[in-house]
């Protein structure tokens, strides 16, 4: 067979061979253990050194989905006490109605955000996601890097989640101006806005489009920091007939075009989803550079 392109990595008919004979041979192994084996096999490492786990899992994910492999069923799983809206309304600090905020932006400054680093952190931000975000939010897989903001005085404002990018945008993939094989090999330095949340009871002019000036100013260096590589561009999707997307505009980010309406799943064109606009904010000035070499 010819060789596909899956997750990043170029596989052959040799590969799919090594993969289903490694499921035969050990059927007794679950599913991590199998993205774990391959990712020791091929030494698949992110630029800190660490395997890439969830990007092995998510590929053998796309194999079987290609009815290429046939993975032993998952493990069963409780759900995660972050996926349960009405178990965390029972919290005492989510009892308490928080006091309004409003005012210009210059009445609470110096805003500051967060990198959502500790466990407990983390988990604040899945729960306010989970709780006021339209979408919600079950957690966030692979290489990621979500912040909280403040106000001068503590107060929480708004989070943020950002998270590994679309495979194929056509307006981005065109503004950028990469072949399928520039894209393969340099996806992984994109980062997607998956989340942007300003609390419900914060009214402050302003606020969206400089947090996210102050977002797209450190994303790179956390990325780095955290993963050992840098994101050169970072993309989200504004659903229209939800969102104008004024503060995105006033922080300098482009529209590049807008989506079909249809998931990548939808092979019989038959599921519809909310046309979104596509926005993306350069984090580099050579970004094209970069993404094209």
């Amino acid at each position: 067979m010819e060789p596909i392109c899956v997750q990043g990595r170029t596989l052959t008919g040799d590969d799919l061979t090594s993969i289903r004979a490694l499921i035969v041979q050990h059927p007794h192994w679950h599913r991590t253990a199998l993205s774990r084996h391959l990712c020791q096999v091929w030494n698949w490492r992110n630029g800190t050194g660490r395997f890439k786990d969830m990007a092995a899992r998510t590929l053998l994910l796309k194999l079987q989905a290609r009815g290429l492999i046939q993975l032993p069923p998952p493990r069963t799983r409780t759900h995660r006490p972050c996926a349960e809206p009405a178990a965390m309304a029972q919290e005492p600090w989510l009892a308490l109605a928080p006091a309004p905020i409003q005012g210009s932006l210059h009445s609470v400054q110096p805003v500051s955000l967060e990198l959502a680093q500790t466990a407990q952190r983390r988990r604040r931000v899945r729960q306010l996601l989970s709780l006021y975000h339209y979408r919600g939010f079950h957690g966030a897989v692979g290489e990621n890097v979500q912040y909280l903001a403040q106000d001068a005085q503590g107060r929480e404002l708004a989070v943020m989640s950002f998270g590994a990018a679309a495979w194929a945008v056509a307006g981005r993939d065109q503004f950028i101006g990469w072949s399928a094989q520039q894209r393969a090999r340099w996806l992984d330095h994109l980062a997607n806005q998956q989340r942007f949340l300003i609390l419900p009871w914060v009214r402050v002019p302003h606020l969206a489009s400089h947090l996210l000036a102050l977002a797209t100013r450190r994303l790179s260096g956390d990325w780095h920091r955290r993963y050992g590589h840098p994101v050169w561009l970072v993309e989200t999707f504004v659903e229209q007939e939800r969102f104008a997307a004024t503060a995105y505009q006033a922080a300098g980010w482009l529209l590049v075009g807008q989506t079909t309406g249809r998931t990548r799943q939808d092979r019989a064109h038959r599921l519809h989803t909310p046309v979104k606009s596509v926005w993306v904010r350069p984090l580099h000035p050579h970004f094209r550079q970069h993404l094209t070499a």
